[in-house]
């Protein structure tokens, strides 16, 4: 392994930044945070209760180019200027996730990926080796950052949400088990707007597997497809479908998912699982896979599935008002997101959509749209792309200018036995701090409807 650097800098003080900041520091290194943004109170305070120097709303140029090494926050993008500048020095970039492999040891990780589906498969894992009586903790993306567990609680099971933000900045990272849910277009604006980068990024998860370890898999995805055979794969691989039966892996047979390792077979009924809907099919057959190759009990697995309750601002049910449903999917920031929640919904919509568009592709939903969505309500500061792609295929779309103005609208549209579906396509940061803010806010005014 490499030799360690001394003197590192952080870029980035979110949950990431100060979690590899904690991290460094308790392994001895000399350790700068430097952010381009206010830092909030709470990682002011875990940064000087760890003794950690740090700058924010700036970065000092010179300070940073005299790094041994640099650890990159997942949202800085090599398009800033102070990346170029890093990248022409040639100083050793390195991301949280990177930083944070060097100190397990022994441990397990089961690291999941994939544009759509990341969050509830990684929830509902931990939820699988938790209840198993495990010593599992759930970081990355969901939760803590992983160096902040590995530095204040290290477990024998990480189950590590990544992104490919963080994919891009890896050296050793190395899963025992690594999952790739699906590949669909998102956040194409920091990967030059090509698929195949994206798609590249994405398969960085296998990069430094070997033998020993297993490639969990899409076999009905067809951008996973494409790229299946573009780069070696030396872990064994284990597909998941819905559209035939398998020797091994995951597979449907009529109501019945079934789990076959090793020739070992478990199966459930779709009516067992907690998790409903054609795309949580997917997420569940992931998650089983990891577990019985981590030789959990069928049993255990089983009761699992059928016990966990999702996560907030997924397809969250919110309340029924006067007999129409509310129901929370902020967490959804792309198309494909999008087409999920539809394609599971039953009733008629008033479609609550907008916000910071990434490059969206509106023609992916648009069918999905005509058959189920009965009004639009855009909430952005710029919703032209929305109205562009919907105006001919939704009888009723308008405009509201906060939360409050999108709830009271969508209530107004909607009657008895219709849905109301926060589901917005796009990023959050035009009107709200983050998805969670948004969602919380969405659920505030249906309560004080």
């Amino acid at each position: 392994m490499e030799k360690q650097k001394k003197h590192i800098i952080i870029l980035g003080a979110g949950e990431s930044g100060v979690g590899a900041a904690m991290l460094a520091k308790q392994k001895g290194l000399d350790v700068f945070v430097s952010d381009s943004g206010a830092i909030s109170d709470a990682y002011k305070k875990d940064l000087r209760d760890n003794k950690i120097l740090f700058e924010e709303k700036h970065h000092t140029l010179e300070h940073i180019l005299k790094a041994d090494e640099i650890v990159k926050s997942p949202g800085i993008s090599e398009k800033m200027e102070i990346m170029k500048r890093i990248r022409e020095a040639g100083i050793p970039v390195i991301s949280e996730i990177e930083l944070a492999y060097r100190y397990v040891k022994g441990s397990k990780i089961i690291a999941i990926t994939g544009s759509n589906g990341k969050s509830t498969t990684t929830a509902l894992t931990y939820h699988i080796f938790n209840q198993a009586g495990l010593n599992a903790a759930c970081v990355g993306n969901i939760g803590k950052s992983f160096a902040r567990q590995v530095a204040s609680a290290p477990a024998d099971y990480y189950i590590v949400e990544v992104s490919s933000f963080q994919l891009d900045d890896i050296n050793q990272f190395r899963p025992d088990v690594a999952v790739l849910l699906n590949i669909t277009p998102d956040h194409l604006d920091r990967y030059e707007y090509k698929m195949e980068n994206y798609a590249k990024a994405k398969f960085r998860i296998v990069e430094n597997q070997t033998e020993e370890n297993y490639f969990v898999y899409c076999k009905d995805d067809p951008e996973t497809k494409k790229y299946f055979n573009r780069q070696p794969i030396n872990s064994q691989t284990l597909p998941f479908t819905i559209m035939e039966t398998l020797q091994e892996g995951a597979f449907m047979e009529e109501e019945n998912m079934h789990i076959k390792i090793d020739e070992d077979d478990m199966s459930l009924s779709i009516y067992e699982l907690a998790l409903k809907g054609k795309h949580n099919w997917y997420n569940s057959m992931a998650a089983g896979i990891s577990a019985r190759v981590m030789q959990i009990r069928k049993g255990s697995i089983r009761e699992s599935m059928r016990t966990f309750t999702g996560l907030a601002h997924r397809l969250e049910f919110v309340a029924t008002v006067r007999g129409v449903d509310f129901i929370n999917d902020s967490k959804a920031t792309n198309v494909n997101s999008v087409w999920f929640a539809l394609e599971s919904m039953l009733r008629p919509v008033v479609l609550i959509l907008g916000g910071v568009d990434k490059g969206n592709d509106y023609s992916f939903i648009q069918e999905l749209v005509k058959e189920k969505v009965k009004a639009i309500v855009c909430l952005g500061k710029d919703n032209h792309f929305i109205h562009e792609a919907f105006d001919k295929e939704v009888p009723v779309m308008v405009n509201a200018s906060d939360m409050k103005d999108a709830v009271h609208t969508a209530y107004m549209f909607s009657e008895q036995g219709d849905v109301v579906l926060l589901s917005p396509a796009c990023a959050s940061f035009d009107l709200f701090k983050n998805y969670e803010d948004r969602g919380d806010q969405f659920k505030e005014c249906v309560r004080d409807l």
